[in-house]
């Protein structure tokens, strides 16, 4: 009776073992092969480098950074600046007469959209003397506008304004602050304070009155 059964199971499992092992083996020989991902795969790379923009054949844009990396392939097409950026405009009659520059410390640009990000330390300087200084720029070249949407410290002349955003045109001269959180207002003697040295003709001290207004907010927030 035993051998009996053992003949019975034998002949049960066997066909099924012999099934299994055919079915492995045709999914071992499949093989499966993974689709390149377009979004990382990167086109372009160039350490070092000056780029002139020119439109309606005058000189706007002056580009410098330490590195571009290029994505032409992604389904939105970019140039990433991860080591900083700094970009020169200069004035629409005058390819000699600088308009502002902006400094960041990362940049990307998005081909189609015309659009530009710039993140981190994010610096603008014009040529009348205002100073920007925020952590997220855009500028929309389709547009021609530059904007923000967080918090930023602009300094004009005489006086800080703290707001959260912004918007204004690509040269930077025609502004509205979105949501102003609090102006301070500088004397002449607080912007160029006299020393006991001035008096007597041996120097001159001067204070930036961006430093000035952020050691104000931040003794306004104790």
């Amino acid at each position: 009776m035993k051998i009996y059964s053992l003949g019975r199971y034998l002949a049960v499992a066997l066909p099924f073992l012999g099934s299994a092992i055919l079915l492995f083996s045709c999914e071992k020989k499949q093989t499966v092969v993974d689709e390149p991902n377009y979004e990382t795969l990167m086109t372009e790379y160039s350490e070092n480098m000056s780029i002139e923009m020119s439109e309606n054949g005058n000189k706007s844009y002056y580009f410098e950074t330490p590195l571009i990396e290029g994505y032409a392939m992604a389904r939105d097409p970019h140039r990433e600046f991860r080591k900083g950026i700094k970009i020169t405009m200069f004035e629409k009659d005058s390819a000699q007469t600088t308009s502002a520059t902006l400094e960041a410390n990362y940049a990307i640009f998005y081909e189609n959209r015309k659009l530009w990000e710039a993140k981190g330390d994010v610096r603008v300087v014009q040529s009348n003397g205002r100073k920007l200084n925020t952590t997220q720029l855009f500028w929309n070249q389709a547009t021609h506008i530059i904007y923000s949407n967080v918090d930023c410290v602009i300094t004009d002349r005489d006086q800080t304004i703290f707001c959260e955003g912004f918007e204004s045109d690509e040269q930077m001269k025609d502004w509205s602050y979105r949501k102003v959180k609090g102006v301070t207002y500088f004397e002449e003697s607080q912007m160029n304070p006299k020393t006991d040295a001035d008096a007597e003709g041996e120097g001159e001290q001067t204070i930036d009155p961006t430093d000035a207004a952020v050691r104000a907010a931040a003794q306004g927030q104790k």
